[in-house]
């Protein structure tokens, strides 16, 4: 069983990258064959709207005409029976990178009879990391119901795991950020009990992910 993880963080080794590799961890020790990609390192752009993926009787109907880094994810999706989206919330949305990727997801919308032309049926986690703490983090729900939304539309299920209060930087006082260095104690405190937590909860849904589709 393969389960993939893709990284919608610029940071290779930040928070995001260690909740998706939790949850690949979780996978692996039911005994899935797992692989982290990181978006960020990938050379794709967005949808291009040019609607080759929609024409009727069109050879590319449900498929990207664009070749580029993408055209590789979409085989490696399909094979996979669940995977991973990670991305920190910046601007108060996912990343560039990782929009870049769900917009490439058009295909598998079907506006025949608005189903999903995506082959299978597999789980999903998307995973979001950001420094607002539980209460602000409120304000991005719209961002976080939306995408649980398509991707249980297109994949059949997807779950979400949210860790907060997370750093910017290793050290507020380096950069402009007076209202963010008051918060260090807090985010510290958080960090330690909380984020520990949360590490666990991406690890048991991998491995309940494998679990479930073992069944």
């Amino acid at each position: 069983m393969y389960v993939l993880a893709l990284n919608g963080s610029p940071r290779k080794n930040g928070t995001t990258s260690i909740l998706l590799k939790k949850a690949l961890q979780g996978a692996a020790s039911q005994g899935a064959e797992t692989e982290f990609v990181q978006l960020y390192s990938l050379s794709m752009k967005g949808c291009q709207a040019c609607f080759s993926c929609k024409k009727r009787g069109g050879k590319n109907y449900g498929k990207c005409i664009r070749e580029d880094d993408m055209t590789p994810l979409y085989a490696k999706i399909e094979r996979a029976k669940a995977f991973f989206v990670g991305s920190p919330i910046y601007f108060g949305n996912i990343t560039s990178s990782t929009m870049m990727f769900l917009e490439r997801l058009y295909p598998y919308f079907n506006y025949g009879n608005y189903t999903s032309n995506f082959p299978n049926k597999i789980n999903t986690g998307f995973i979001y990391t950001m420094g607002a703490d539980d209460q602000t983090a409120q304000m991005f729900d719209y961002v976080i119901k939306f995408n649980q939304m398509w991707f249980s539309f297109c994949f059949g299920s997807c779950e979400t795991l949210l860790s907060t209060d997370t750093f910017h930087v290793k050290d507020y006082s380096k950069i402009v950020a007076d209202t963010l260095e008051a918060s260090t104690d807090r985010k510290r405190k958080h960090q330690q009990e909380v984020f520990p937590l949360d590490c666990q909860k991406a690890f048991e849904m991998g491995a309940r992910f494998v679990k479930e589709k073992g069944k």
